[in-house]
C-alpha cells in the first residue's frame, strides 16, 4: 500500500511539472522560421593597419580605428570612422595620402569608394578635396562625376571642376567640365 502512495505521488509530481512546462512553452512562429535562416556575419575590426602589394611590392598602408567585414552575396569591408592611406612609390617612399571621414572597399571589384572630406594630397604638394571619390586598385587611378577642387604647382593653380580622373600621384589629371571659379597666375616672362 505505501509503494502505491508512492507511484501515484511520482506520477502526479511529473503531470504537475510536464502542465507547468506545456503552460510555459510557446511556439512563436516567426521565432521557429528564423531558427533556419542564414543571418548574415559581420566581423569587427579595431585599429586595423592593412597593406596591398602588387606583384610582390608594397603600394599602400591603410590605417583605420574600425573595419567592418560583411559577408553578403557582395561582400564588402566598411570604415565607418574614417581611414587613412598612404601610397608608396618603387622605393617605397612616401607618393601621396588619402583621408576619408568613411570608405567602402568591393572586394569583387577591387574597388574602393570614399565620400565625406576626402582629401588626396601628393608629396610635391598637390592637393584634391571632394565630397565623393573612388580608387580602382585594378587600374591604379581616382575618379569621380561630382564637385571637385585640386590645388597644383605649390599655390599657383587652383582648378574646380564637376568629375575628373587621375593616376594615384596626380601626373596624370583629366578633368571633364572645369568650372568658371578656377585660376592659374602665370609668371611674367617679358622682365
Amino acid at each position: 500500500m505505501i509503494n502505491c502512495f508512492r507511484s501515484i505521488n511520482n506520477i502526479g509530481a511529473a503531470l504537475l511539472i510536464g502542465c507547468f512546462f506545456m503552460c510555459s512553452c510557446e511556439n512563436n512562429l516567426k521565432a521557429v522560421q528564423d531558427l533556419g535562416k542564414s543571418k548574415p556575419g559581420v566581423e569587427e575590426g579595431k585599429n586595423i593597419e592593412s597593406f596591398l602589394s602588387q606583384s610582390g611590392k608594397m603600394k599602400a598602408k591603410l590605417v583605420s580605428p574600425l573595419m567592418l567585414r560583411y559577408l553578403l552575396d557582395t561582400p564588402r569591408v566598411e570604415f565607418p570612422n574614417k581611414l587613412h592611406v598612404d601610397f608608396y612609390d618603387s622605393l617605397i617612399t612616401v607618393e601621396s595620402q588619402l583621408n576619408s571621414k568613411y570608405g567602402r572597399y568591393f572586394e569583387n571589384q577591387n574597388q574602393v569608394f570614399l565620400r565625406d572630406s576626402v582629401v588626396v594630397f601628393s608629396r610635391k604638394g598637390d592637393t584634391l578635396w571632394t565630397d565623393e571619390l573612388y580608387w580602382d586598385q585594378n587600374k591604379g587611378e581616382f575618379f569621380t562625376d561630382k564637385r571637385v577642387r585640386v590645388k597644383q604647382d605649390g599655390n599657383t593653380k587652383y582648378i574646380h571642376s564637376i568629375g575628373m580622373r587621375s593616376n594615384l600621384n596626380f601626373t596624370n589629371i583629366t578633368f571633364y567640365n572645369i568650372q568658371s571659379d578656377s585660376y592659374m597666375i602665370i609668371k611674367d616672362t617679358t622682365h
